[in-house]
């Protein structure tokens, strides 16, 4: 539902789409029907009474698509997955310019808002997958994919049944564990995050579990100079995944130079 959500969902995977409803009225609502059309898909033409009744009470802005989900993978397909990345780059050599293997991993995030908005930026920071304990904690609901404006579609989530487990595999698997916390020294900038990484948030109110934050190889910290205590998850979550960026990006830059 949203103009948003249903644009990324066309962006992504508009083979998914099986059926939209929208109606007539604003300039975005009309070029989004137009390039619906274009593509073959199913458009039902009516009025916003009818979507607040399919809605639900979310706001939908005046579209709403029925489409063929991606749905979450388990502890396993996770591994596959990643063993299929490391594969592709360690056959593609020396001279990939790919980014490193990196996960984002969600220790208890319960909103679903959030949780969209942190896999839209995992997946604009061209990250393997998105991790989450399969209890109490948010999923892939409606809102979560209406938040995450198409990148449910495109990134994995992996809701795991252990996240301690979960943790000490990727360590197995070469990638060095950073968890973000606000009581500890060292500034995520002056992290090293090159290499394959997991990058591990903590809930919303409580933020790091004890095994989860026993389990991570650093901890860090994003400076704030305000009077603020802490950011949104979201908004640390993209902080410190597009830092990561930024310090593989230099690092190729300086070994071009050499």
């Amino acid at each position: 539902m949203g103009i948003n959500a249903v644009d990324g969902l066309l962006n992504a995977a508009p083979e998914r789409i099986v059926r939209v409803w929208i109606k007539r009225g604003n300039a975005r609502l009309d070029q989004l029907a137009q390039r619906l059309q274009d593509l073959g898909i199913s458009l039902n033409w009516t009025e916003s009474p009818a979507l607040d009744r399919r809605a639900d009470g979310v706001r939908h802005q005046g579209v709403i698509a029925e489409f063929m989900a991606r749905q979450s993978i388990d502890e396993n397909a996770l591994m596959a997955l990643i063993d299929s990345a490391q594969r592709e780059r360690q056959a593609a050599g020396s001279g990939n310019k790919s980014e490193p293997i990196r996960v984002l991993v969600l220790d208890g995030v319960q909103d679903p808002h959030n949780l969209g908005a942190c896999m839209r930026s995992a997946l604009a920071a061209g990250l393997v997958a998105v991790i989450v304990p399969k209890d109490r904690a948010a999923g892939l609901t409606p809102v979560t994919r209406r938040a995450a404006a198409g990148a449910a579609e495109q990134i994995p989530l992996a809701l795991v049944t252990n996240l301690a487990r979960t943790l000490d595999q990727l360590a197995d698997k070469g990638l060095f564990r950073v968890g973000l916390a606000g009581d500890t020294d060292q500034s995520i900038h002056s992290a090293d995050l090159t290499g394959a990484l997991a990058l591990v948030m903590g809930s919303e109110e409580k933020g790091l579990r004890r095994l989860t934050r026993e389990r991570c190889d650093v901890l860090a910290r994003i400076s704030m100079p305000g009077p603020m205590e802490s950011l949104n998850v979201s908004v640390a979550a993209g902080i410190a995944l597009f830092e990561a960026v930024r310090q593989n990006n230099s690092l190729n830059t300086r070994n071009r130079a050499r």
